[in-house]
């Protein structure tokens, strides 16, 4: 799945992998050496804080990693007859009209209309939906909930 961002935050998910791999990374790793220096490491609470922070430190390197090999950087092709990625969506979601950007939540800082993701239980049911288009989703508590889309439009960032 290709995953669209702008160019400022491509640039920013970029600077954020470089800080994780270089900076970030040895300084975690200059934390495990202080508190294997310590000694005992069963009940060394700094060494066990650090190692944690290390293996979250390489999930998000992976996840960037994965993220920006198949980023695309600019705005997908929008095809405005149905809801797609980059599309901004007004719906009826319970009775409540709201808008929002189908999108990557990656993309989002310091945009002002909210984002769902595509994988998101609103972002499957809308995801290809026409306007006047009934569908209905399942929210994690298990509450069914019906969603129209009035209106499709590309984002314009």
């Amino acid at each position: 799945m290709t995953t669209w961002l702008t160019q400022e935050a491509h640039g920013r998910l970029e600077d954020e992998l470089s800080y994780l791999e270089g900076e970030g990374m040895a300084g975690v790793v200059q934390r495990i050496e202080a508190a294997r220096s310590e000694g005992d490491l069963k009940e060394n609470g700094g060494y066990h804080a650090a190692r944690e922070e290390q293996a979250k430190m390489a999930g998000r390197i992976a996840q960037l990693k994965a993220l920006l090999k198949t980023a695309q950087v600019g705005q997908p092709p929008v095809d405005t007859s149905v809801v797609s990625p980059g599309t901004v969506v007004t719906a009826l979601v319970a009775g409540q009209e709201m808008v929002f950007l189908l999108g990557s939540r990656e993309g989002s800082d310091g945009l002002e209309v909210d984002v769902y993701s595509e994988a998101s239980p609103l972002g499957q049911a809308v995801n290809g939906a026409k306007p006047g288009e009934k569908r209905e989703f399942t929210t994690p508590n298990g509450k069914q909930v019906k969603v129209t889309v009035v209106s499709v439009a590309p984002y314009s960032g």
